[in-house]
């Protein structure tokens, strides 16, 4: 693969981030190089925007399959087991009704995947945060545990969040009392690079739990059935070690609406399992605490959202103020600097997510490294760098801000999204 051809069209998806077709071929690119990972990023990207996209459900059972196939035959070189033979190659998903190839031993290779391969969820928690082999989501204790103390400002999230999730949780039997029911859980959503994963760590570190982060890449497998095991595997583990924060990173990944998924039977029973494992939160959840994050909550399948499940939603909205000013000084500590003025550039990056902001500071500490290559000495960090590198990069929540605008407008009729309304009209955009 040509990586300044890639590099060229991903630059080319950063300024089109909606031709899908662009993304594809871009995806197409990163599976026949190995990169898996990768590609099912690029995929689950055309999948937010449309979630019953052919081609990326297409593409993306294909990367599984060959993802499943790498661990697997990396699982075998670490056992001194020899490869599976071309029998045990995983095949393209297909319908559960439709009659499976002939040439392919189903029978033979659930029972290999059962036995030689190592089971996709196996907590361990000697495992430092982080650690873990490739299909394995290992539990994450904090050490320190990240708390809301470590979350500079966004004051009016964090009051809802406290209100709304952590004191009743803190406060069960008072919680009782009051007819709050501790059952459910909560769902994040707003643009994205926001922070909406660093809230579920200090949620985790509020309540004295550890912290196990799934996505859509940690339970898919192309086998029949194994992706429903691997569903219910995710939640066993994080029962038998709470109490546990399990949080499901990009959601609508993995719950998306079934209503659109047509014949693609294994996405479909993949969000069945979910509503039942979500279900049985009531009786034997005790101590698992369930928190979601999406940019996209309106692509969500609305049971998701009934009462016992995602029930409780929380606007993470783009840093103010001093939580931008918190987030550069975090990413240019350690770096040399020389009169950087951390108010002025917060001043001047309203609407900027975090990711925008740390993106600042990369720009402006290559810029300077560059300077410093080029005069053969070290030249700090300085605000001409800084003003270098904000006529660069804009903030990229607007887009997401502008599509919202019609949902709030056209598909609120239930008011689940009053509070995002409310910050679009805060912000004149509504």
């Amino acid at each position: 693969m040509n990586d300044d051809v890639l590099a060229s069209l991903r630059r080319a998806v950063e300024a089109s981030p909606e031709d899908t077709g662009l993304r594809l071929h871009v995806a197409e690119m990163l599976l026949a190089a190995g990169r898996h990972t990768e590609t099912i990023g690029e995929v689950n990207a055309v999948l937010q925007q449309e979630p019953t996209h052919e081609a990326a459900l297409e593409l993306l059972s294909r990367t599984v399959a060959a993802l499943t196939s790498a661990s697997a035959a990396a699982a075998s070189a670490a056992s001194g087991a020899p490869s599976a033979g071309p029998a045990t190659e995983p095949g393209p998903v297909s319908d559960p009704e439709e009659p499976a190839a002939a040439a392919f031993d189903w029978t033979r290779a659930e029972t290999e995947v059962g036995s030689d391969v190592p089971p996709p969820f196996v907590a361990e928690p000697q495992l430092a945060a982080g650690e873990g082999r490739e299909g394995v989501a290992p539990l994450e204790p904090e050490t320190p545990p990240v708390t809301l103390k470590d979350v500079g400002g966004l004051e009016a999230v964090k009051k809802r969040l406290d209100e709304s999730f952590m004191q009743p949780m803190k406060n069960a039997e008072l919680a009782k009392a009051f007819g709050k029911s501790l059952r459910g859980g909560l769902l994040l959503y707003g643009p994205p690079g926001c922070g909406k994963t660093f809230l579920a760590r200090a949620v985790a570190g509020e309540l004295g739990a550890v912290f196990m982060s799934v996505t859509m890449t940690d339970i898919l497998d192309p086998y029949h059935g194994v992706t429903e095991k691997n569903m219910k595997a995710v939640f066993d583990s994080a029962r038998a070690h709470s109490p546990t924060v399990l949080f499901l990173d990009e959601v609508d990944a993995i719950g998306m609406k079934r209503s659109g998924l047509g014949h693609h039977a294994m996405i479909r029973q993949m969000v069945n399992q979910l509503l039942i494992e979500m279900d049985s939160m009531a009786g034997n959840n005790d101590g698992l605490y369930l928190l979601a994050a999406t940019n996209h909550p309106w692509d969500l399948d609305e049971a998701l959202l009934r009462p016992g499940r995602l029930d409780r939603t929380l606007l993470v909205t783009p840093p103010d103020f001093e939580a931008r000013r918190t987030i550069l000084e975090y990413h240019l500590r350690d770096r040399p600097l020389a009169g950087i003025d951390l108010t002025s550039i917060a001043s001047r990056t309203e609407m900027f997510s975090g990711a925008d902001l740390a993106h600042i500071c990369v720009t402006a500490a290559e810029k300077a490294m560059t300077e410093s290559i080029q005069a053969n000495r070290i030249c700090p960090i300085s605000m001409t760098h800084i003003d270098a590198a904000l006529e660069e990069i804009g903030p990229s929540t607007l887009a997401w801000l502008e599509s919202s605008r019609n949902v709030v407008k056209f598909s609120n009729d239930h008011g689940r999204y009053n509070d995002l309304a409310e910050y679009l009209r805060s912000r004149s955009i509504l």
